[in-house]
């Protein structure tokens, strides 16, 4: 079953191992304004290679405000050392070897293969922001790779959480 991760509760956990070596734990970080996670569906996909090169051309914009970047997905060490190293990803922390369970608890859709290139279980794309307590300010999750908020739009309201715009999407 997938949760639905709520704006404005705490964010559910995220401990990986990262490429070049150490692990990555989000409950460790200590950003000024929030930190982006951006889960992606892994080496197969052309979509996410174009997404991730975009973004890393664009990560002065946000670390400069104080949000730091990282990107994750399910696949192997091997994989994802490829992606960082072919997709350019400069030095934005690729984290892998994530379970189909943390998936889940992020609210991410999951997919099976399709094409001989795919891992036999991946998740779809979601991007998260989430702030210095560890509370998740905002969630955009797809169930397509070609879904994704963009970049430009992203950078230009970093701005909004030092402004103390709150989270939204809290009623339930």
């Amino acid at each position: 079953m997938t949760i639905k991760p709520m704006p404005g509760k705490p964010a559910p956990a995220l401990s990986l191992p990262l490429v070049g070596a150490g692990t990555y734990d989000l409950a460790s970080q200590s950003p000024e304004a929030a930190t982006m996670v951006i889960f992606y569906r892994g080496l197969q996909c052309p979509v996410c290679k174009e997404y991730l090169g975009r973004v890393a051309e664009a990560a002065d914009q946000f670390t400069q405000q104080g949000m730091p970047i990282v990107f994750a997905s399910m696949d192997t060490k091997d994989r994802a050392e490829e992606a960082k190293k072919d997709w350019g990803l400069g030095d934005i922390p690729v984290a892998y070897g994530m379970t189909e369970e943390t998936a889940r608890q992020w609210g991410l859709h999951i997919s099976t293969a399709i094409k001989e290139s795919e891992i036999e279980i991946f998740n779809e794309p979601g991007l998260f922001w989430i702030l210095p307590d560890n509370t998740l300010y905002m969630a955009e999750i797809s169930s397509a790779p070609f879904a994704r908020p963009s970049i430009d739009i992203l950078a230009a309201r970093v701005v909004s959480i030092k402004n103390g715009y709150p989270p939204r999407g809290t009623w339930y």
